[in-house]
């Protein structure tokens, strides 16, 4: 690919008035700073703008427009599509920006674009408060609440994009705007489940809830020779389940942990994971039907503070790895699609690759679908098909194997997608349109309003109806 060539003389200028850094190829922090946090990605743009500020993402969109760059807007860095990177464009990098302040009195936290899920929750906790994040406390808030959310907390308080109050935002032309429910309010609603088409959101502010500081969690490991009658026994528990009950059935190898008994490491498992968004006590009696069932292996399930609950899975998805994740929303799941997960799943060339279903329901299910953007709020379940690896000889394999079993498992679902967990092989695919649904038509008008050239359309992209 040709480089992209720039203006020195506009590019002196830019960088007079950047307050943040501004780097490029020659740039000592280059490498570092065009790393993503899944190495599969291998991207160079022609520069890399760190934004300090607001004024800042102002600046780098518009010196992208007059100098026809393409834009990746990054976050936290942790789409595993690798969307916070581009070839031969900018990167407009928001990763400076990671201020949290809380307001205790109405319950309400505003966030910085480059903040991680960590920086909330340490910030929330004290307070005994907390907004629905992901399941990574790494992953970023941006991209994971402009995708839907799905988190912990989903049952009980909904989506993280459920409890977005308000956003600042940079729009293609450069101008900086808010969207709520009173303000720009299609903008809003695009937003929330629509992903990065719209513009640069700087700034967000949540909801909180009073959750922790101590809660109980589900950590349950089964032999995967018990898969089918476990994954049986987790079906009927969802269809009695409180909503402060958040649980997923996973296939998947028990980690070489040290913290984890040694004969175990390494050994296929099938396995319980979930959180009770609500009293310990309770929670450790709705659990305890999925806890005793026959042959379980090991049990971690247990009270721990909220923090530690939020962080338990980082290690095993650690910045530098190979990733590789697709998705599928299920309205149900029947006994020959129980049948099917299971027999394919145990054919994983790399017994790593972790497969899941998360239960969803509950709050999320009692927002309408037409009532923010993200429209599978019907979907009972999500499957998620989460690669992870270290050896790229390995990538080839294991991406075809994802996505052969993706297609094996697809005529069990509703042919939604989750959009923070798309396959990169599907960034501009037709695919996106159905899995929106009938909101797509709105979506790709309100992309037309705000951005009618497509300037942000590296993300799985809406065409605005202007092109």
């Amino acid at each position: 690919m040709d480089s992209i060539k720039i203006d020195n003389d506009r590019l002196i200028k830019f960088r007079e008035t950047f307050k943040g850094a501004v780097i490029g190829p020659s740039d000592s922090l280059y490498e570092q700073a065009r790393r993503v946090w899944n190495h599969m990605i291998d991207r160079r743009p022609a520069l890399i703008a760190q934004c300090s500020d607001t004024l800042d993402v102002v600046r780098a969109v518009k010196f992208a427009e007059e100098n026809d760059l393409p834009v990746a807007v990054r976050g936290g860095g942790h789409n595993v599509a690798g969307y916070a990177v581009c070839d031969n464009g900018m990167v407009i990098d928001m990763s400076p920006m990671r201020d949290v302040t809380v307001d205790p009195e109405s319950r309400s936290v505003r966030v910085g674009a480059g903040a991680r899920w960590a920086d909330v929750d340490q910030a929330t906790q004290p307070y005994g408060l907390a907004t629905p994040g992901g399941e990574v406390s790494e992953t970023g808030i941006a991209g994971l609440t402009l995708g839907g959310g799905v988190g912990y907390l989903r049952r009980k308080h909904g989506l993280s994009c459920d409890n977005l109050l308000s956003v600042d935002m940079v729009t293609s032309d450069g101008l900086t705007i808010t969207a709520n429910e009173n303000e720009n309010a299609d903008l809003f609603w695009a937003i929330r489940g629509g992903g990065g088409n719209f513009g640069v959101v700087t700034e967000f502010e949540y909801r909180l809830h009073p959750v922790g500081p101590e809660v109980m969690t589900l950590n349950t490991f089964y032999p995967i020779e018990a898969a089918e009658y476990v994954f049986s026994a987790w079906l009927k528990f969802t269809r009695s389940a409180p909503d402060e009950a958040t649980t997923a059935f996973a296939i998947w190898q028990i980690p070489e942990d040290p913290d984890l008994p040694e004969a175990l490491h390494g050994k296929p498992v099938c396995l319980f994971d979930g959180m009770y968004a609500g009293s310990p006590d309770t929670g450790e009696e709705i659990f305890r039907p999925l806890r005793e069932l026959d042959g379980a292996l090991l049990d971690l399930s247990g009270r721990v503070p909220y923090l530690e609950a939020q962080r338990a899975f980082d290690a095993f998805f650690p910045d530098g790895g190979l990733y590789y994740w697709k998705s599928l929303f299920m309205d149900t799941i029947s006994g020959k699609a129980n049948e099917t997960i299971v027999a394919g799943a145990a054919t994983r060339p790399n017994p790593a690759i972790l497969v899941i279903l998360r239960h969803l329901g509950g709050a999320i299910s009692r927002t309408s679908s037409e009532a923010t953007a993200f429209s599978n709020r019907q979907a009972e379940f999500m499957l998620s098909i989460d690669g992870g690896w270290t050896d790229p000889d390995e990538s080839e394999r294991n991406i075809a194997w994802i996505r052969q079993f993706w297609d094996t498992v697809r005529p069990f679902s509703n042919g939604g997608m989750y959009l923070n967990f798309p396959g990169f092989d599907n960034g501009n695919d037709v695919r996106w349109q159905t899995s929106h649904g009938p909101n797509y038509d709105r979506l790709a008008s309100i992309k037309g309003k705000y951005d009618p050239y497509n300037r942000f359309r590296f993300n799985q992209n809406i065409k605005p109806v202007s092109i």
